[in-house]
């Protein structure tokens, strides 16, 4: 079993919003008023093992690696964008640009949609 660059950075990335959950729950946890970041880090320590699981199951062939990736891809996206404007809102009172966090909540909509899509097309044979 051999793991791509891609799958490294993507794991790499899952591990990333794991410790920015954590990050972001304890300021939560500090600062009163803070529902957008308790949020934001419920939704990275929520999507962290999930991208995680979909980067497993392509590197172990039981999933088409294609998909898996584009779903990872989909919600790593999906949480830079989701919770990137909603700690930047509350923290520095702007926006990250108009329409980020819908954005990512579609992004983040497709990448289970594209799980989905893993679970039922069945893995290549002898990949």
């Amino acid at each position: 079993m051999r793991v791509s660059g891609v799958d490294r950075a993507l794991a790499a990335l899952a591990c990333l919003a794991g410790l920015l959950g954590v990050a972001l729950s304890a300021a939560a946890a500090h600062i009163p008023g803070a529902d957008s970041l308790k949020t934001s880090a419920q939704f990275l320590l929520f999507h962290a093992p999930a991208i995680l699981a979909l980067i497993g199951l392509s590197a172990a062939g039981l999933v088409r690696a294609g998909v898996a990736r584009i779903a990872a891809g989909l919600l790593v996206l999906g949480l830079i964008l989701f919770c990137g404007d909603l700690s930047v809102r509350a923290w520095l009172q702007h926006p990250l640009f108009p329409m980020a966090a819908p954005t990512g909540g579609f992004a983040l909509m497709a990448g289970w949609l594209a799980g989905i899509l893993c679970a039922v097309i069945p893995a290549r044979r002898g990949a």
